[in-house]
Parts: C-alpha cells; sequence; structure tokens
C-alpha cells in the first residue's frame, strides 16, 4: 500500500512541474525589461514564472498565467512599443490554452 501512495504522489509531483516549450521571436524585444534578440528559444513556465533560453543566455520573467478554455494552434507573441522598442507584452502557448500576460500596456503588433 505505502509502494501505491508513493507512485501517486512522485507522479503528481511531476505532472505538476514546469512544462517546456519552443517559441520563436520575430523582432528584437524586451520582456520586463530584459532583452532578447529575435530568433528561437526554449520556454520553461512554471507556475507564474517564465524562462526564456537559447544557449547560456537565460531570461527570467513573472507573468500571470491566464487558462482561456480552449487550445491555441500556434504559439503568438504580442508586443507592444515603448519610445520605439518593442517589449513583449503576451505569449499564446501553442497547443494549450495558456496565455502568458507580461506587460500591461496596448498591444500595437502581433506576430
Amino acid at each position: 500500500m505505502k509502494k501505491i501512495l508513493l507512485l501517486c504522489a512522485t507522479l503528481t509531483m511531476a505532472f505538476a512541474g514546469a512544462s517546456t516549450h519552443r517559441i520563436v521571436f520575430y523582432e528584437d524585444a524586451t520582456i520586463n525589461g530584459k532583452e532578447v534578440k529575435a530568433g528561437e528559444y526554449k520556454m520553461e513556465i512554471d507556475g507564474d514564472k517564465v524562462s526564456i533560453k537559447k544557449g547560456k543566455t537565460s531570461v527570467d520573467a513573472t507573468a500571470k498565467v491566464e487558462n482561456v478554455g480552449s487550445k491555441f494552434s500556434t504559439t503568438t507573441v504580442r508586443y507592444g512599443t515603448e519610445a520605439g522598442k518593442y517589449k513583449i507584452q503576451e505569449i499564446r502557448v501553442g497547443g494549450t490554452d495558456i496565455k502568458l500576460v507580461v506587460n500591461e500596456f496596448p498591444v500595437t503588433a502581433v506576430r
């Protein structure tokens, strides 16, 4: 009986952990004040923590995680602009119903 409980606890912790996704930024932009160059990255979501990684480069941010109820077909990034520079405002994660809201200001571009 103890083995079954231990197995169930282990599986629950495995599913509750971070999720990893591939993301492409088509513009140089900032996320929570940190610069992200255009290119392909690995994005890990763990609760309200988001880590964007490429090689030795890593940018961490806090985001509001929203479940919208229906899955997004592709990953999309919403940019806003401030002082002529792109800022990542929102990331809709393809294959999931997760929307990450990073910055609160009007959207000016969607890629």
